[in-house]
C-alpha cells in the first residue's frame, strides 16, 4: 500500500510521529520546570492557562475550526481561489480579535490574577502572555489549512520548532536567572511560550507565503471577502460561543480546585502544589498516548467535511467504526499501562509519590476519553457542532458540581471521580449522537 495514495493515513503516521517526538521533549521540559520552578511553581504557571484557553476560544479556535472545515469543503470541489479566499478572511478575523484580547489581558492582568484567580504572583506571566496571542493565531490559522489540505508535513515542522524554540528558551533564561543570582520564577516558561509562538509565526508566515505564490494566488483573487467572513462566522460563532461557556466553566473549576482544597483543610502553598502536580505532572501522563487520537481527530474534521460535500456517507461511517474501535483499545491498553506502573512512572520521572495518588484513578477515564475526542471531531466534520457543545456543557456542569461539593470533603480525589463521571457521561451521549446521524443517512 502506497500512502501517498492514501493522505489520511500518511498524516496521521506524520502527526503521531511528531507528536510522539513533541510530547517526549515536553515531559523532559516538564520534568525539568517542577525540579526548577518547584510543585508550588507548576501550580502558579498552570493557573494562568485557563485564561490563555479562554482568549484563545473566543479569537481563534472556533475561527480555526471554521477554516479547516471550509477549506476542505472547497479543496474537495477544485475550488483553490475559494479555499485560499475562505483562508485569509479567517485569518484576518482571528488575528484583529487576538489584538483586541491581547490589549485586554495586558491592561487588566492585575485584576485578573489578583480578584479572578486570586493569585497576585500571576500578573506578570499574563501581562507577558499577552503578546502570544495575536502571533499565536497567525501560526494557528495556517496550520489548519494545512491540515484542511491533508498536507501535515508543514504542521509537523512547526510543531517540532515551537517545542524546540520554548525548551531552548525557557533553558537560557533559567540559565541567565542563575549567572545573576536572581530567584527562578514560573516567568521562565511564559519566555519559553512567548519565544516559541513568535518563531513558529514567522516561519508558518513565511511558508504559506511560498504556498500562495506556487498557486499564483493574488490578493485581487481573493473575492467576496466579507461574503467568505459571513460564511466563516456561521460555523465559528456556534463553535466560538459553545467553545467560550466550555472554556469558562473550565477556568472556573481550575480557579476553584485550590481555593475548594483549602475547605479541605488543606494549606495554601500545599493546594497549589496538588493542582500543580495534577494538571503539570499527572494529567500529561495520562494524555500521552492521546497523541494518537489526537492525529487522527485533526485529520478526521476536514476528511469528515470532504466526505459529506461528496455524499459518500457510507464510507463515514465504516471509517468512524473503523477508527473508534482503534481508540478504545488504545484506551484499554493505557488504562492498564497507568493503573499498574503509577508508581513507576511518577516516582521515577518527577521524584513526586503524589503523582501515584493521582495516576491510579485518572487510569480509568482513558479509554473515555480518548474516544471522545475523535468522535467529537467527527460530529463537527459533520456540522453537529451544537450537539457537540450541550454534551460538552454537561460534562464539564459535571465536574464543576464536584468540585463544588466532592472537594471540600474528600479532597482531590473527588475531582477525579467528577472527571471519570464527566467523561464516561460524554462518551455516551456522543456514540448516541453520532450513530444517530449514520442510521438516518443510512435510511435516506
Amino acid at each position: 500500500m502506497s500512502y501517498k495514495n492514501h493522505p489520511f493515513l500518511l498524516g496521521t503516521f506524520i502527526l503521531t510521529f511528531t507528536g510522539f517526538i513533541t510530547r517526549i521533549l515536553g515531559f523532559f521540559y516538564r520534568i525539568f520546570l517542577s525540579h526548577t520552578i518547584g510543585a508550588e511553581g507548576m501550580g502558579i504557571y498552570q493557573l494562568v492557562f485557563p485564561v490563555l484557553t479562554l482568549c484563545m476560544a473566543l479569537t481563534t479556535t472556533g475561527i480555526q475550526t471554521a477554516i479547516s472545515r471550509f477549506v476542505a469543503s472547497k479543496s474537495a470541489l477544485k475550488d483553490t481561489d475559494g479555499a485560499n479566499g475562505m483562508f485569509l478572511s479567517g485569518c484576518l478575523m482571528s488575528f484583529c480579535l487576538s489584538c483586541i484580547a491581547a490589549w485586554v489581558l495586558y491592561t487588566k492582568a492585575g485584576f485578573i490574577g489578583g480578584s479572578l484567580l486570586g493569585e497576585a504572583r500571576t500578573e506578570p506571566l499574563l501581562r507577558l502572555m499577552a503578546f502570544c496571542l495575536p502571533i499565536g493565531t497567525v501560526h494557528s490559522c495556517v496550520t489548519s489549512y494545512y491540515y484542511a489540505q491533508k498536507e501535515t508535513g508543514i504542521p509537523a515542522v512547526l510543531q517540532l520548532l515551537e517545542q524546540a524554540i520554548r525548551i531552548g528558551s525557557t533553558f537560557l533564561a533559567f540559565q541567565i536567572l542563575l549567572s545573576q543570582g536572581k530567584a527562578v520564577t514560573p516567568l521562565i516558561a511564559v519566555i519559553g511560550m512567548l519565544s516559541s509562538e513568535l518563531v513558529a509565526a514567522v516561519g508558518a508566515f513565511f511558508l504559506i507565503s511560498i504556498k500562495l505564490k506556487e498557486q499564483r494566488f493574488t490578493l485581487t483573487q481573493w473575492k467576496t471577502p466579507l461574503g467568505n467572513m459571513t460564511h466563516i462566522l456561521s460555523i465559528a460563532l456556534p463553535l466560538t460561543a459553545n467553545r467560550v461557556l466550555l472554556t469558562a466553566l473550565g477556568s472556573m473549576e481550575n480557579i476553584l480546585i485550590p481555593q475548594r482544597l483549602l475547605l479541605f483543610g488543606v494549606e495554601g502553598p500545599s493546594a497549589l502544589s496538588a493542582y500543580g502536580v495534577l494538571t503539570g505532572m499527572a494529567l500529561p501522563l495520562i494524555l500521552f498516548p492521546s497523541t494518537i487520537t489526537n492525529s487522527v481527530s485533526v485529520m478526521l474534521l476536514p476528511s469528515v467535511a470532504q466526505l459529506q460535500a461528496l455524499g459518500e456517507h457510507e464510507k463515514i461511517r465504516r471509517n468512524s467504526a473503523l477508527i473508534l474501535r482503534c481508540c478504545f483499545g488504545l484506551g484499554v491498553a493505557s488504562t492498564l499501562l497507568f493503573f499498574s506502573g503509577a508508581h513507576f512512572l511518577g516516582n521515577t520521572l518527577f521524584h513526586n509519590a503524589m503523582v501515584e495518588e493521582f495516576l491510579r484513578p485518572l487510569a480509568f477515564i482513558c479509554p473515555f476519553l480518548y474516544l471522545n475526542g475523535t468522535i467529537t471531531s467527527i460530529l463537527n466534520g459533520l456540522g453537529k457542532t451544537t450537539v457537540c457543545f450541550l454534551h460538552n456543557l454537561l460534562a464539564v456542569s459535571i465536574r464543576l458540581v464536584f468540585v463544588l461539593f466532592a472537594v471540600p470533603r474528600v479532597g482531590i480525589q473527588g475531582y477525579l471521580w467528577g472527571i471519570l463521571l464527566g467523561e464516561l457521561t460524554l462518551t455516551v451521549l456522543n456514540g448516541r449522537a453520532l450513530r444517530g446521524y449514520l442510521e438516518n443517512q443510512e435510511r435516506k
